[in-house]
């Protein structure tokens, strides 16, 4: 995984790039390991000795195999994808502006949890101060209902009035001219 500088000569590789590679290889060593010969021939009782100890070298040799054809295709993979450069590049862009969350001061997150914390609170203020106003807009608004309500009534009840007052002059004219 390592890069290769123009003259030929492999660069260093940075530490992530470095445990890429050794994370990997544990993974694979560990996916890959062999049986011990007791217990494969326990996988194949009804074969010989000479069978069994022929298919476990077989086997060994498929293991072998199969790992060295893993990590090749690994550090190709990894050599096409140019991971090992970006991983650089993160190492690089960590170191320079002190991001690495291992190593990270508190009292950022702290300043941080702080600053979210007031803008919460002032948010939640805010917010009340709108329920507040629309609680008082619709107080006005039930006041204003109920006015109406009271005036249609006065309007219905002097309705009701001024019918009674026409009919009383119309029964008084009613009345005068029919003693003339």
């Amino acid at each position: 995984m390592g890069s290769t500088s123009g003259v030929g000569a492999p660069t260093l590789i940075g530490r992530r790039q470095s445990d890429l590679k050794k994370s990997f290889n544990l993974a694979i060593r560990s996916l890959l390991t062999t049986c011990p010969k007791q217990e494969f021939s326990k996988a194949f009782p009804n074969f010989t000795s000479a069978e069994q100890e022929r298919l476990h070298q077989l086997f060994i040799q498929v293991i072998t195999s199969l790992h060295g054809n893993i990590e090749e295709e690994f550090e190709s993979l990894c050599l096409e994808t140019q991971v090992g450069t970006a991983l650089d590049t993160v190492e690089q862009l960590v170191e320079e502006q002190c991001i690495d969350p291992l190593f990270s001061d508190r009292s950022n997150v702290m300043e941080a949890v702080h600053h979210l914390s007031k803008a919460k609170k002032a948010e939640i203020q805010y917010l009340r101060g709108l329920l507040e106003r629309a609680e008082e807009h619709n107080r006005i608004i039930q006041a204003r209902v109920e006015l109406l309500k009271n005036k249609t009534q006065e309007v219905s009840g002097r309705t009701d009035v001024v019918e009674k007052l026409r009919g009383g002059i119309l029964s008084y004219g009613e009345h005068k001219m029919s003693g003339f």
